[in-house]
């Protein structure tokens, strides 16, 4: 929120130098963005001299804040962080800041109705005879300043209450409105208005219409029509401030791509109650600067007046939440000074800033009236954070409060997905992190069979689907950077998925380039099938599960070149090579080879972070080495064999490794050569010959028998 520092200054006359300024209110938590100099030419109403120093400031505010949203509001919280009054437009103020006693008449000049209440829950409306007009030379300054364009003096009025008050207004040409009168309901069906940027705007049926007794005159809470603008050849007005549902606002904005600065201002939440003020703050200005003068007709429909939440506050909250004792005197100035009602031993400290009210008060406990621009103030803890705030969370001790109870356990899935990230960055993967939003076509191969889950509302059209699987998002983080002439990429994300059953935590992995580093000794290798199942099965050891592999036909993988992993009975996983069909839509270079992995988490359980940990001896006896070859079909699977293998032979087989396989000159068609190296041992002797034969002799037997394998 830009604001110049002599505008504050009609509100509080706050010393020191704009930095100074700055410095205070960033650590009082209304951070200062930038600063910018002052626009040229004076910025000060008639009847103000001030030669101190000026700026443009901006602050960052945030979007639970719509109260600083306004010069008032910002001036409000300096007041209160330099403790210094604060002076607010109204019938009791002096100078300038006067404003009229407005009284609501019969209505009877101009009907206002409102069909939508839960829509718009008050429209106040002023009729005033103008002549159009350039605004003043101050008052555009003080417009260009924060960003605004002064179009004429009845608009600029209009946009200047706006930022000062924060109260979004419009100004319609009486002669313009059918009846006259105004009616507050939904959009009918068909119905569409020109809005005063030029364009004419098809309205659903559950936008808010501002309407005459004929058409539509404006988009509620978003921008005027252009049938009842103000132009030079006004001579009567009719001036509009209204509280609009937030929700609406917000809807009817995005769906129209309309975004103004009253919309900005509605989407966060307005004050109700500030209505009839923002438009006494115009008529004053109007009779100020000569462009006018009012009319009796006040129109205040309000057909749910606000009703204001009071809080019980204690000085012993405050002290346990915040670990430091804040003196009864400073809650009290800090909370009155913000806006809020303060009743402490039975009496009322009543909220009015121009109502001067002693300060000492003393009381440990509060009943906290909260003002209704306040719409972040719900619960105690949100005034204790305003008091803690203002008192300076600099001054909070530095020690650490006791513990009185020991923590919670961390969740296990936590610790388990940390241990996967190690596994992987230890074989030499970077971590990715992609949106949990990817586009219908990105998702569409991966959703197997199963609906996709797409949003009601999505940002845009490349975030419209919930991803079932994490790996679109690692092809597109390959595609980029394969595009930025890196070739070897291994990739991998922790995340969560999405399916129709639920969400689910998984690990997927994205290959594509050289197996190893390259290396000026040689040795090159692109990636395979295998260097991706070796990694597969790392990962599953490092979770200590053993996993089997058996051939799977995926939509988005090469038939032949894929697998599911199992574990226990159940598929928890699938890896192979990228259909290039897949991956070429994902503009990934022609000719690549991706290889893709993806392992659920949440099957492989969690007993490898608290299960129990237990330690062997290392072995004392020998281990004996026997190689076998044969001959078998070429369409057998290695588990296949190594399966058939450790069911012949006796519990001292350690281990199976395959250490040659040969198809070629002197093998048949259809056939393939195995060379396999099987290690026994046993943990209480040393083995005999005898046995170590009889259980290769067992070995060969069940291999020729089961799957009629030939020895060589």
């Amino acid at each position: 929120m830009k604001v110049l520092l002599s505008w504050i200054r009609d509100f509080v006359d706050v010393p020191g130098t704009p930095e100074e300024v700055g410095r205070r209110m960033s650590l009082r938590g209304l951070a200062l963005e930038g600063l910018e100099p002052a626009p040229p030419g004076s910025g000060l109403p008639p009847g103000r001299i001030d030669e101190r120093a000026d700026a443009v400031m901006d602050f960052d505010v945030t979007a639970n804040r719509p109260d600083c949203l306004s010069v008032l509001g910002i001036a409000r919280e300096v007041a209160c962080a330099f403790d210094l009054p604060l002076t607010v437009p109204g019938p009791g103020a002096s100078g300038w800041l006067t404003t009229p006693d407005l009284a609501a008449s019969d209505g009877k000049a101009l009907p206002v109705t409102i069909e939508e209440p839960d829509l718009c829950a008050r429209y106040s409306a002023a009729v005033a005879s103008v002549t159009v007009g350039p605004s003043p030379a101050w008052m555009q300054t003080r417009l260009h300043a924060l960003g605004v364009r002064p179009i004429n003096n009845i608009v600029d009025i209009t946009n200047y209450v706006l930022l000062e008050l924060g109260q979004p207004m419009h100004a319609f040409d009486f002669v313009r409105l059918a009846g006259p009168a105004i009616v507050i309901r939904r959009a009918r069906g068909g119905e569409s208005v020109k809005t005063l940027d030029g364009k004419v705007r098809a309205l659903a049926s559950d936008m808010l219409a501002i309407a005459d007794a004929e058409r539509v005159a404006a988009i509620g809470g978003v921008m005027g029509g252009a049938e009842s603008e103000v132009t030079a050849a006004t001579t009567t007005i009719v001036l509009e401030a209204a509280w609009f549902n937030p929700v609406s606002v917000r809807a009817t904005s995005r769906r129209l791509a309309l975004r103004t600065e009253a919309s900005y201002r509605f989407e966060r939440g307005a004050d109700v109650t500030a209505t009839i003020r923002a438009l006494a703050r115009a008529c004053a200005l109007i009779e100020l600067i000569g462009a006018g003068a009012r009319h009796r007709t006040v129109v205040d429909a309000y057909p749910r007046p606000y009703q204001p939440a009071t809080l019980s506050l204690s000085r012993a909250q405050i002290q346990a939440l915040l670990g430091m004792d804040v003196p009864s005197t400073d809650v009290e100035r800090i909370l009155r000074a913000l806006g809020f009602g303060i009743r402490v031993l039975g009496g009322w400290h009543a909220a009015a800033p121009e109502v001067p009210l002693p300060v000492g008060v003393l009381g440990d406990n509060w009943r906290v009236e909260v003002p209704a621009w306040r719409l972040d103030i719900r619960r105690p803890v949100d005034l204790i954070e305003e008091v803690g705030r203002h008192h300076g969370f600099e001054h909070l001790p530095s020690t650490f409060p006791g513990v009185e109870q020991a923590p919670p356990p961390s969740d296990p899935r936590v610790e388990r997905d940390a241990r996967v990230r190690r596994a992987l960055l230890g074989m030499g993967f970077s971590e990715a992190i992609s949106f949990s939003f990817v586009e219908r076509a990105a998702a569409s191969p991966f959703i197997d069979r199963e609906p996709a889950l797409e949003l009601a509302n999505p940002l845009s059209e490349k975030f419209t689907t919930m991803r079932p699987s994490l790996i679109p998002g690692l092809v597109d983080a390959v595609s980029h950077n394969r595009r930025h002439a890196r070739r070897d990429i291994r990739l991998f994300e922790v995340g969560t998925r999405f399916t129709p059953r639920g969400e689910e935590r998984a690990a997927a992995v994205a290959w594509t380039g050289l197996a190893t580093a390259d290396h000026w000794s040689g040795g090159r290798r692109d990636v395979d099938f295998f260097d991706l199942k070796g990694v597969v099965e790392q990962l599953c050891a490092v979770m200590r599960a053993t996993a089997s592999f058996a051939p799977v036909e995926a939509d988005y993988l090469v038939e032949g070149r894929a697998a599911e992993v199992w574990m226990n009975g159940e598929r928890v996983g699938v890896l192979g090579l990228l259909d290039p069909i897949v991956a070429e839509a994902r503009d990934v270079p022609p000719g690549d080879l991706i290889y893709v992995g993806e392992v659920n988490l949440d099957a492989l359980g969690v007993d490898a972070v608290h299960g129990v940990k237990a330690a062997e001896s290392l072995p004392r006896h020998p281990s004996v080495v026997r190689d076998i070859s044969i001959l078998v079909d070429d369409t057998l699977s290695a588990d296949t064999v190594r399966g058939t293998i450790r069911a012949a032979a006796p519990l001292t087989l350690m281990s199976i490794r395959e250490f040659d396989r040969y198809q070629g000159q002197g093998v048949p068609d259809g056939k393939v050569s195995l060379s396999l190296r099987l290690v026994f041992q046993a943990l209480d002797r040393t083995l005999t010959d005898d046995e170590v034969r009889e259980a290769m002799h067992a070995v060969a037997a069940a291999l020729t028998k089961d799957l009629g394998a030939v020895q060589r």
